[in-house]
C-alpha cells in the first residue's frame, strides 16, 4: 500500500510508478532510482512553478506547505525502493543462501567450464556438431598454459566423454590434484572448415563455501566457485579412515 502525501495528485503520480515498477531487477531499480527521485523533484518544481504563475493574488500559494509536500514526496520513493530490495534480498536469502549452506562439508558434482583434477583424473563432455576429421583437444591451465594435448580418434558428431589422467606432454609429470583445467578444441570438416566444438567439465569435491555474488548464488567446491544451478549432485563426505 503507498502512503498518502495529503495531495492527490502527488498520490496518483506516485502510485502509477509504484505499480509500473514491479518487474524490475535489483540493478535496474538501483541505477534508475537517483534518475527517478531527480526526475520527479524537477515535475513537482514545475508544478509549484505552474501554480504559482496561476496563483490568485487574493489568496497566494503556501510555498511552505508545497516545498514540505515535495520533501515528502522524495522521502516516500526512496522507502518504496527500500522495501522492493529489502523483499528481494529476503527472497533470495530464503531461497538461495540459506537451504545452501546445508552443502557446506558435503560431497557435491557440478557442471563447470573448468575441470578440477581430481585423484589423477579429469572429466568432460564435449560436443561436434558434425563429423570432423580432425580433432586436437588442448588442456590448459588457469594461465592459459598448454599442459597437455590429446587426439581422440572417434571424430563423429555428438556428445564424447573425456578422461584425462593428469600427465603433462613435455616429461610425462602428474600434475597435482586440486588444479582447474579447461580444453581448447580445434575441429575442422573434410573441406577444411573449423567445426565450433563446446565442452563441459565435471567438478567434484566438498563445499567449503557459499556465496552470494551479483544476486547470484555461488559455492565454492574444491576452491572453484559455480553457481548453485550448475550443481547436478550432493551426497555425504567420505569418511577418512582412522589412522
Amino acid at each position: 500500500m503507498v502512503a498518502s502525501t495529503g495531495n492527490a495528485a502527488f498520490d496518483a503520480i506516485n502510485a502509477a510508478k509504484y505499480a509500473s515498477s514491479g518487474g524490475s531487477s535489483i540493478n535496474d531499480r538501483l541505477a534508475s532510482s537517483s534518475s527517478s527521485i531527480a526526475a520527479n523533484q524537477q515535475q513537482f518544481l514545475q508544478l509549484l512553478t505552474t501554480q504559482l504563475k496561476n496563483q490568485d493574488p487574493l489568496s497566494p500559494t503556501d510555498t511552505t506547505q508545497m516545498t514540505q509536500q515535495i520533501t515528502q514526496m522524495s522521502g516516500v520513493e526512496q522507502q518504496l525502493l527500500t522495501n522492493d530490495l529489502l523483499k528481494t534480498l529476503v527472497g533470495l536469502s530464503d531461497a538461495g543462501l540459506s537451504s545452501a549452506v546445508n552443502m557446506i562439508g558435503k560431497q557435491a558434482t557440478a557442471s563447470s567450464d573448468s575441470s578440477v583434477l581430481h585423484s589423477g583424473s579429469a572429466k568432460w563432455t564435449y560436443n561436434l556438431p558434425r563429423t570432423a576429421t580432425a580433432v586436437k583437444i588442448e588442456v590448459q591451465d588457469k594461465f592459459g598454459k598448454t599442459i597437455a594435448t590429446l587426439k581422440p580418434e572417434d571424430l563423429s558428431s555428438g556428445n564424447h566423454d573425456l578422461v584425462w589422467d593428469g600427465k603433462a606432454d613435455n616429461n610425462g609429470t602428474e600434475q597435482p590434484d586440486g588444479g582447474a583445467y579447461t580444453l581448447k578444441i580445434t575441429a575442422t570438416d573434410a573441406n577444411g572448415g573449423a567445426i565450433a566444438a563446446s565442452s563441459v567439465g565435471q567438478l567434484e569435491g566438498i563445499v567449503t563455501a557459499v556465496t552470494s555474488e551479483g544476486g547470484v548464488s555461488m559455492a565454492t567446491i574444491d576452491g572453484v566457485k559455480t553457481p548453485l544451478s550448475w550443481i547436478t549432485g550432493v551426497s555425504s563426505a567420505p569418511t577418512v579412515p582412522a589412522s
